[in-house]
């Protein structure tokens, strides 16, 4: 029986992506069974669908998905992440889908407060307001503690998970049905690329990870001057109810307000982008949906950011990887940023070094000597990729989002300022990143590290080896200097020499 309702549902829903433009839908035909094939010309043709010219970009393909719901809403701002499946043009898109509904009724909201934190709402709130914002998965209302302060409580829709399932099941329906059919759909790896979605949303819809992630990165970004997150009341939060401090300010859709306040629009530009490549580069960790509805202003310039339901993590390799090709990109060094992709193991051994630097040389030198408005680091990015898959490089999904949220801050620094030069902006960033861990300070500090996790693996090590010793027999394996059967008790002070004279050794062939 769900399996025929997730027919249904993917019937109507191709219904209207088909009026958007989104696809064809008589093409192809030849790979429908011939009994269907008839009902399918004739629907097409009751509904009056038409066919999409080449090359055309669906421009009504967001407002579509806004008219599917919730669950399509989310799919498209997914698929916004993976311009290798959707292409640039459609990315851009589906960029625009701004998770704006109807609120549902304060009363509802109110339910599931209670039901949630365990108390009638007027012993947990002095005010509850009406909502203020509502998106896909949850809608916002303003409300005042019992002891004064003036808080942001975010309540989860009423049955969304259940919606959501619904749609899920029919997403993989039709991804496994896409794969059986379609060598491109197997390549594309639908059924995969709706797994992904499906862990998404799930950590979405559980709200003690939105605080988790806001508390973390309020930890991370301390030291920022002038930017600020939101702490979450734990007290105020559940699995379907987040409770954040209120944040006062303009939003960043708010252009004009900003510049009436008597704010740098310039500076302000600059700003955005140096934080978002310092949390990316120094601390691994960045807000995945920095768009201006998600940005507020203070009078005093401070900086806040909401909504942490996407964010992004990349590890210290990465991060080294990020910092070298945009350095490599700044200082017009191809030979350097290709090295670094096979370092990486991203682009395979056997590929031409040569080149592949060759290749890199193609997307970068065109943005030197040009206007600074027509300079796109998110351009330069899509391409970058777009090179490094030509060469053998498999998807790498962290990039995707970095390259996503790069696209996104771009075009937030561009409302603000059209000649705001993002590769100026972020060359002190960058630079800064590659002396703190690629200069020699960083290579000590490297080093250090590299000697403490010896220290910390060397008595395993050495009962490895004992143990190894004894498994050995007459004609088995025989260390060179024979270990005892009772060997001396090592003391902390001995492994800790041992350590010691380890690090120097590795500290001395690092700059060997």
């Amino acid at each position: 029986m769900r399996t025929l309702l997730s027919i249904f549902r993917l019937i109507r829903a191709g219904l209207v992506l088909a009026r958007a433009g989104a696809f064809d839908p008589a093409a192809r035909t030849e790979q429908v069974p011939a009994p269907a094939r008839l009902g399918l010309r004739i629907l097409i043709a009751l509904v009056g669908l038409r066919r999409p010219r080449p090359g055309h970009v669906p421009r009504g393909l967001a407002d579509a998905l806004e008219r599917l719901g919730p669950s399509w809403i989310k799919l498209g701002q997914f698929l916004a992440t993976r311009a290798d499946l959707v292409g640039a043009e459609t990315r851009a898109e589906l960029a625009r889908l701004q998770d704006a509904l109807p609120p549902f009724p304060r009363k509802a909201a109110v339910a599931t407060v209670e039901d949630q934190l365990g108390a009638p709402i007027r012993e947990l709130f002095a005010e509850f307001g009406e909502p203020v914002a509502a998106a896909s998965i949850a809608q916002v209302h303003r409300a005042v503690t019992t002891d004064g302060r003036t808080v942001a409580v975010k309540v989860l829709r009423p049955g969304i998970e259940d919606r959501f399932a619904d749609d899920i099941h029919a997403f993989f329906l039709a991804a496994r049905v896409a794969e059986t059919f379609s060598r491109e759909a197997r390549r594309l790896r639908l059924v995969t690329v709706v797994e992904t979605l499906k862990s998404w949303v799930r950590h979405e819809m559980d709200l003690r990870l939105e605080a988790a992630a806001a508390s973390e990165l309020a930890e991370t970004s301390a030291g920022d001057a002038f930017f600020h997150v939101p702490q979450p009341d734990w007290a105020g939060t559940a699995r379907r109810v987040l409770t954040l401090e209120w944040i006062d300010g303009i939003p960043l859709t708010d252009t004009a307000g900003v510049a009436a306040a008597g704010h740098d629009l310039s500076e302000l530009a600059v700003r955005i982008i140096r934080l978002f490549l310092t949390h990316a580069t120094r601390d691994g960790y960045f807000h995945g949906d920095m768009h201006q509805g998600n940005l507020f202003l203070a009078e005093d310039g401070t900086l806040s950011v909401v909504d942490f339901g996407l964010m992004g993590r990349l590890d210290r390799p990465t991060r080294r990887f990020l910092a070298e090709i945009l350095y490599g990109f700044l200082e017009r060094d191809y030979a350097r940023v290709a090295e670094v992709h096979f370092e990486a193991g991203y682009v395979p051994a056997d590929r031409s070094r040569a080149a592949f630097a060759q290749a890199l040389r193609a997307v970068g030198e065109p943005i030197f000597g040009r206007e600074a408005r027509d300079i796109s680091m998110g351009r330069v990015l899509t391409q970058l990729f777009e090179t490094t898959e030509a060469f053998g490089m498999e998807t790498q999904p962290q990039l995707l989002l970095l390259q996503k949220t790069m696209v996104t801050v771009e075009g937030v620094a561009r409302e603000l300022d059209a000649d705001v030069n993002m590769w100026e902006a972020a060359r002190p960033v960058v630079a800064a990143w590659m002396v703190e861990n690629i200069g020699p300070e960083g290579r000590l500090r490297s080093a250090a590290r590299d000697a403490g996790l010896l220290m910390d693996a060397l008595p395993e090590i050495v009962e490895g080896a004992r143990q190894l010793a004894r498994a050995s027999g007459p004609d088995g394996l025989r260390l060179a200097s024979p270990v005892p059967a009772h060997p001396p008790r090592r003391t902390a002070r001995d492994l800790a020499l041992l350590a010691a004279g380890a690090g120097i050794a590795l500290i001395a062939a690092y700059f060997a």
